[in-house]
């Protein structure tokens, strides 16, 4: 009977937070407060160091939920990146994600070490855990911004990218802290093995998975967004369990899936996005959950976190940047932008539970630190952003919404969708007539939305800018009609460039 009461207690509690989410989400959206530092803030007012209606200290669930968390969120952010856009700033992204990693963290090791009195190893484990960006909390400040498609893709690149490096920086300094038998050579052999194993299984999953989501065909349309995140979760604990980098790897999968031409693309988009918000509201309450506000917010922690937050923010990232990037062609105000919108989020609280399981000595202290850091960057960074961005003019159009296909309804199974496509500002199609444009015989145009009204569809109407465009067709040719809708082939670039 307990248990059965506990089970109602949780479920309870797990669909309290949830609404709490979404309508916190609301309100950080009105009020220009990123959403993760408000889902970190209700746990720790319900934990049992706030209000006490819960009473959460395990660690090792923390750390589950957070990888699983990344894991979808990671893939949900690979899953919506063109590589139209970032193949233009993978080599800038890249070094961002790993020169620019290592020289936050030997900064911010510095730091530690004269703020703390700590030594040397644990100054850089310190440095290692705050040393990258983060996926969930840039993503989500990102979306529906219209900084110029240049600066965001580079940041959201370098957060999808950079994970791999703390993750194998802390690990290593972990492994120098509690073992006698570390060698640094073999540290340094299995970056690379991390790496390119990591990059190597992506692509091969990110492959397979393409053409098994449009061969496979499925009794239900709601089996297609399972079907792509168990290739989600199959790619990472594969490639973890030969010691590579699961999170890479779970990125560039995500990245080859996203820029293919999928069936029922719309419904596995739109799935992953709401698992993915989902996720990061469970994982920054759980996290808010295991902090204790006492100490957090102690005269102690508040001083010394503060300090580590300004080395952070004015120090050590803007000289990351500047130095990472100096070879590439960004302004002033671009490296200044990328400088501030560095923030930090769930993977620098994850990696600091990992010092707390090991057992290192002061992990409790790194802990709390880092919990604090994290909360004013998203705080005093993500709150910033778009303010920042228009004072430097940086920025851009607001981007339009990409194409995405719906299922048709009929009665029976009918091996066609339907394609919903917004033209673009500088579409090749503007100005044609639809008997001048060269469809496949199997995609017939039903209808066509102009300025919130119906367009009649014959032969002479003219495609105009911002039309959107309503077509039946057969599943075979929707990624022959889209390349001649585009007149690009992102994906076929993206194997191209993989390739060499």
């Amino acid at each position: 009977m307990t248990e059965h009461v506990n089970a109602d207690y949780f479920i309870v509690l797990l669909g309290i937070f949830l609404i709490l989410g979404v309508i916190t989400t609301k309100l950080s959206l009105r009020f220009g407060i990123p959403a993760l530092v408000l889902f970190m803030l209700i746990g720790m007012l319900i934990g049992s160091d706030g209000l006490g209606f819960i009473h959460f200290d395990d660690v090792h669930l923390a750390e589950l939920t957070g990888i699983i968390a990344l894991i979808i969120i990671l893939f949900d952010g690979g899953l919506q990146t063109r590589w139209s856009t970032v193949k233009k700033v993978t080599a800038p992204s890249l070094t961002l994600a790993t020169i620019g990693v290592l020289l936050t963290t030997a900064i911010i090791a510095i730091g530690a070490k004269l703020i703390f009195g700590i030594d040397w190893l644990e100054a850089f484990l310190m440095g290692a855990i705050v040393g990258s960006t983060d996926a969930a909390a840039v993503f989500s400040v990102m979306t529906g911004q219209n900084i110029k498609d240049k600066l965001s893709s580079t940041l959201e690149a370098e957060s999808g990218t950079n994970d791999p490096m703390a993750v194998f920086l802390t690990i290593s300094i972990i492994q120098l802290i509690t073992s006698d038998n570390t060698n640094i050579l073999m540290l340094i052999g299995s970056f690379f093995w991390q790496m390119g194993l990591g990059l190597g299984i992506g692509l091969l999953f990110g492959f397979i998975a393409s053409k098994s989501i449009n061969q496979i065909n499925l009794d239900s349309s709601g089996l297609y967004p399972v079907l792509v995140l168990s290739f989600a979760t199959l790619t990472y604990s594969l490639t973890s369990l030969i010691n590579a980098s699961g999170f890479l790897a779970v990125y560039v999968a995500a990245l080859v899936i996203g820029n293919q031409e999928l069936t029922y693309r719309h419904s596995i988009i739109r799935f992953n996005e709401g698992l993915a918000w989902m996720m990061q509201i469970v994982m920054f309450i759980i996290l808010g959950l295991l902090a204790s506000p006492p100490q957090i917010m102690s005269w102690d922690i508040i001083w010394k976190g503060i300090l580590l937050s300004f080395i952070l923010m004015f120090i050590a990232r803007p000289i990351a940047v500047f130095l990472s990037i100096s070879f590439f062609k960004f302004t002033i105000n671009d490296k200044i932008f990328i400088s501030w919108a560095g923030l930090r989020g769930a993977v620098p609280i994850v990696l600091a539970t990992f010092p707390m399981i090991a057992g290192v000595e002061n992990s409790q202290l790194m802990f709390n630190i880092v919990f604090f850091v994290v909360l004013t960057s998203a705080l005093i960074q993500g709150s910033s952003i778009s303010f920042l961005a228009e004072k430097l003019h940086l920025t851009g159009e607001v981007k339009a919404s990409s194409p995405h296909m719906l299922k048709l309804v009929s009665i029976g199974k009918a091996n066609a969708e339907m394609i919903e496509f917004e033209v673009g500002n500088d579409n090749h199609i503007i100005g044609k007539p639809l008997d001048q444009i060269s469809f496949p015989e199997q995609a017939l145009i039903n209808a066509i939305i102009r300025n919130n009204k119906l367009v009649p569809s014959h032969g002479d109407t003219v495609i105009h800018k911002g039309d959107i465009l309503y077509i039946l067709a057969d599943k075979k040719v929707t990624t022959t009609l889209l390349s001649i809708l585009n007149e690009r082939k992102e994906y076929e670039e993206f194997v191209s460039a993989t390739s060499e």
